[in-house]
């Protein structure tokens, strides 16, 4: 009986952490038979889990949306509050929460009654939150995006670079990334036959699902910092500082976006970062509060020299 129900938690994991899955995959995946897995989803099915199924060489099995939410999970009072939390989350400025909120939404969201559905809906578009420091992102546009990336599904959409042209879209999308102000989508396009990143806020809500497609190697290990440094914006002014503190520490005192930190090793790492002039970047970098090295270029040198010279006259009545 303990083999059954553990069984039966594992399938239901699978279930919700991917929307389709083929009869022979969900079999090897449990090591049970054809026969055994049919079992397992009948039971499930008896306990309120809709359960799709299609037969033939391509058959498989889907966790669909019913009449009523499955029991052992949520009631509706609870499934509407969740909902709606995971959502403010998901788009707030909650640190480290954002990207698991966007899943566990995506999940509910898979099962959740088309009445409690447009309940939650309602619920949200008479919501209104302060404005953060990123751009407002639609926590129905993410969840399905975020849907598309699990499913293996092709998206199409509208979209408006930051010059304001909109254009259409297909993409095999990839991963949801969040750089702590904006949400960025990181797909394949697939009439430009290369990886993009797209602002989702720049997404046009309409969002269309198309068939399935076959995953690709990613176009980096490290999705953040390839987000991070396809997005940054590369003032006239910049130069590459070795900061004498680790990575994480610097990273955790700055803004996203400010600027793209390399690890050296965990005493130092460099910092390229950039300003409209050379004169503010000597002072940000004082603004830092650590110390650093310079190697260049001269005119940030001839700056931090002369902002040196500029603190110590402004002292001189205070020396011993």
């Amino acid at each position: 009986m303990l083999e059954t129900s553990a069984r039966l938690l594992r399938l239901l994991s699978l279930f919700q952490g991917r929307r389709y899955w083929s009869g022979h995959d969900l079999a090897d995946r449990l090591e049970v038979t054809s026969r055994t897995l049919r079992r397992d989803v009948d039971k499930l099915r008896t306990l309120g889990y809709p359960i799709h199924s299609t037969s033939g060489a391509e058959g498989g099995y889907q966790l669909g949306a019913g009449s009523t939410m499955p029991p052992l999970l949520l009631d509706d009072e609870e499934a509407v509050a969740v909902a709606l939390g995971l959502g403010c989350a998901a788009t707030g400025s909650i640190e480290g929460v954002e990207e698991a909120s966007v899943r566990a939404l995506s999940k509910i969201e898979q099962i959740l009654p088309p009445r409690l559905g447009r309940r939650v809906a309602a619920l949200q578009a008479m919501i209104v939150t302060p404005a953060g420091a990123g751009s407002s992102v639609n926590a129905r546009t993410l969840s399905l995006i975020a849907g598309a990336c699990r499913d293996l599904e092709m998206l199409r959409f509208r979209y408006r670079d930051h010059a304001g042209t909109a254009s259409a879209r297909s993409v095999e999308p990839h991963r949801v990334v969040h750089t702590g102000r904006r949400w960025y989508l990181v797909a394949w396009d697939s009439d430009r036959k290369d990886w993009r990143t797209f602002r989702v806020d720049r997404i046009q809500p309409r969002l269309t699902t198309g068939p399935r497609f076959a995953p690709r190697d990613p176009p980096a290990r490290d999705l953040a910092a390839y987000v991070s440094r396809g997005v940054w914006y590369a003032p006239p002014c910049r130069a590459r500082i070795k900061l004498l503190v680790a990575a994480e520490v610097i990273a955790g005192r700055l803004p996203p976006g400010i600027g793209l930190i390399e690890p050296i090793d965990e005493h130092s790492c460099f910092f390229e970062m950039g300003a409209s002039t050379f004169e503010s970047l000597a002072m940000h970098l004082v603004l830092l509060g650590v110390d650093f090295e310079l190697t260049g270029p001269s005119e940030l040198v001839d700056q931090v020299r002369r902002l040196t010279d500029r603190y110590r006259r402004a002292t001189i009545n205070f020396d011993a």
